[in-house]
């Protein structure tokens, strides 16, 4: 009789498991997470990353949208130059601006493909991190007088996904001779090189009451004045505008308007069942 050979049985497959995706920061891992506080977010009439969608909240999608167009470019519009990089500002100081600043960055971290660092560049007078409720340390311009520091450890991560800081760091009486020296442009495209998702936004001083507006005007692609309705005159306006001339993309956002004069209302919309 023939030998038979034997049947070959096959081995059991391998269980494939899903990985479980990577943090979109490539830095979250390795380094510690500040936790914003939300509380102090609403006390202060921010946006809640992850509140129920209100007229606030739709009205910065709105603003974020046309920003993120022009810094990434898409559907016949090209990307401009250093679009990702975006300053907030305004002419006199309480118009707004650094509200208008972190509402923008709340609101774009929810984005999917993008990062956003959000810059407390208000060298004189910082208070990003004091409306985040997270506390401070070194930050930009400690990097720009130190070139033996690397700005991106100076990074904080915060526990709202997609948002990250840093602070504006020591202060100086020579804040805008450091912005204007030729680290700058190194250390902000650092900032820029090491995640292409990033979108940083420079929360700067007012642009009549001290001089880095005017500096940092040269080194992002896209500017926000903010404007506070019935308050910021004209002639402050233009004043102001001519000081970020730098800048050859410079909107326009009106703060603390009482009405709207097409009659539109954001946030309704949501609220109705089905």
């Amino acid at each position: 009789a023939q030998p038979v050979a034997p049947t070959a049985v096959p081995a059991p497959a391998p269980v494939v498991q899903t990985p479980t995706p990577a943090p979109r920061s490539p830095t979250r891992g390795t380094k510690p997470v500040a936790k914003v506080d939300r509380e102090r977010l609403l006390s202060l009439n921010f946006i809640d990353p992850y509140g129920s969608v209100t007229g606030l909240s739709e009205e910065f999608r709105i603003v974020k949208r046309q920003l993120l167009l022009a810094a990434r470019g898409g559907k016949g519009v090209d990307a401009i130059p250093h679009g990702e990089r975006i300053l907030i500002c305004s002419a006199n100081p309480n118009e707004g601006k650094t509200f208008c600043a972190v509402n923008l960055a709340l609101s774009m971290a929810s984005e999917k493909d993008n990062r956003v660092l959000l810059v407390d560049a208000d060298f004189a007078k910082p208070s990003v991190l004091a409306r985040l409720g997270i506390e401070g340390g070194r930050g930009l311009m400690d990097a720009l007088a130190d070139p033996s520091i690397d700005v991106e450890d100076l990074v904080i991560e915060t526990d709202i996904e997609g948002l990250s800081v840093l602070p504006a760091g020591a202060q100086t009486n020579q804040d805008t001779e450091y912005l204007a020296a030729a680290r700058t442009a190194a250390v902000l495209d650092q900032l820029t090189s090491h995640d292409p998702t990033r979108i940083i936004i420079f929360d700067s001083p007012p642009a009549l009451a001290a001089s880095p507006a005017s500096v940092l005007a040269l080194h992002v692609g896209q500017a926000v004045m903010v404007v506070h309705a019935d308050v910021t005159t004209e002639n402050a306006l233009r004043d102001a505008l001519s000081l970020l001339s730098g800048c050859e993309n410079i909107q326009l956002l009106l703060n603390r308007a009482k009405f709207s004069p097409t009659g539109r209302k954001f946030g309704n919309y949501y609220g109705y069942g089905a």
